[in-house]
C-alpha cells in the first residue's frame, strides 16, 4: 500500500476503490475527469503528482498513467476542514466478535454529508485499529448512547441476523412532556412511511408496520422520564411515535415540526438515549445485556 493510501487508512478514513469499466480513454487521469466530474481535472492531477492515486498492488498511478480496462484504482478523497464534535464516544464490551459503543449525542454514526471523520465509525477504527469493524445498525446523529459493531467477518452475518429476525431487545429512554391524564405503558401503532422532505418520516393510513411501547419512569413538574422499547425497527419511529401523542422528545427539531436548519447547540440535545440492548449471543450462546453510561 503506498504512504498515502495506507495514512488515510491509519486515520480511520476507508480508502476509495474504482474499477475501470471497458472504455474509450487513452490516459486514467482522462477516465477520472469524466467519471467525477465535481472533482475536476487539475484536481486529479493534483492528486496523482502526490501519489494520492493507486494500484491494488501498491503502485502510484501518476498523470501519464494508461487507462487499463478492468484495473481496480483506489484513492484517497481530500477531506474538508470538519470541525470536531466535542463529545467522546467509549468502548462498552470488545472481543473477537463484537464491540459496543457508547456514542455521545451529535456524532454520526457513519460519515455522511459533511461529517466523515467526525464520524463514531472513523474515530472507532482509528483508536482501536480494527479496520475490518462494521456497524450493525445505527443511531441518529442526535441520539445518544450504544451501538453494535462487528470486529469479525466471519461472524457478522450471525450478528447481523439478531436484527433482521429481532431477536434483539432494545430499550431507550427519552424526556418528554408529560400526558395528561395518559395511562401507561400504553403502545402507539401506525404506518410510517417516508415523508417530506426527504429525511424525515410520516404516519399514514394502513396496516400498521410501526409498533412503540412506552412506560413513565418518573416525572419531574410537566415534564416526564420515559421508558420506550421499539417492537419494530423504522426510522425516526420513537421521535414520531412520541410527538404523533403530543409529547414530542424534549429539543427534538424535526418532529412534530420541523426547524430551520441551524448550528449544533451543544447545550440543547435530543433527549434521547439508546439505554440497554439484550440478545443471546449467536456464537457463545451467552445471555448478554449492555446498559450505556450516559444520562439524560
Amino acid at each position: 500500500m503506498f504512504p498515502q493510501i495506507a495514512a488515510a487508512s491509519a486515520a480511520g478514513v476507508g480508502v476509495s476503490r474504482v474499477r475501470l469499466p471497458s472504455g474509450p480513454w487513452v490516459l486514467l487521469l482522462d477516465f477520472l475527469d469524466q467519471r467525477f466530474p465535481g472533482v475536476g481535472r487539475p484536481v486529479w492531477a493534483s492528486r496523482m503528482r502526490q501519489g494520492k492515486v493507486g494500484d491494488a498492488q501498491g503502485g502510484v498511478l501518476g498523470v501519464d498513467a494508461p487507462f487499463i480496462a478492468g484495473q481496480l484504482v483506489h484513492y484517497y478523497r481530500e477531506l474538508p476542514y470538519e470541525t470536531p464534535i466535542p463529545f467522546a464516544a467509549a468502548i462498552v464490551f470488545c472481543d473477537e466478535h463484537l464491540l459496543v459503543a457508547d456514542k455521545p449525542h451529535f456524532l454520526p454514526t457513519l460519515p455522511a454529508g459533511r461529517y466523515v471523520e467526525e464520524c463514531l465509525l472513523v474515530r472507532l477504527r482509528r483508536d482501536t485499529g480494527l479496520d475490518q469493524l462494521v456497524p450493525l445498525h445505527r443511531l441518529d446523529r442526535g441520539t445518544a448512547g450504544l451501538v453494535m459493531f462487528s470486529v469479525n467477518d466471519n461472524s457478522r452475518a450471525s450478528y447481523s441476523a439478531l436484527f433482521s429476525a429481532r431477536r434483539i431487545v432494545k430499550v431507550y429512554e427519552a424526556l418528554a412532556p408529560l400526558l395528561p391524564n395518559a395511562k401507561f405503558p400504553l403502545q402507539r401503532s401506525s404506518r410510517v412511511v417516508a415523508g417530506e422532505p426527504f429525511f424525515r418520516m410520516a404516519e399514514v393510513e394502513g396496516a400498521a408496520n410501526a409498533q412503540t411501547s412506552i412506560e413513565l419512569i418518573e416525572a419531574q413538574g410537566d415534564i416526564g422520564r420515559y421508558r420506550l422499547r421499539p417492537l419494530t425497527g423504522r426510522k425516526h419511529q420513537l421521535r414520531l411515535h412520541m410527538a404523533a401523542l403530543g409529547m414530542p422528545i424534549l429539543n427534538d427539531r424535526w418532529y412534530p415540526q420541523l426547524l430551520a436548519e441551524a448550528e449544533d447547540d451543544y447545550a440543547r440535545p435530543l433527549k434521547l438515549l439508546a439505554r440497554a440492548l439484550s440478545f443471546i449471543d449467536p456464537v457463545t450462546s451467552e445471555s448478554r445485556t449492555f446498559e450505556s453510561q450516559l444520562h439524560l
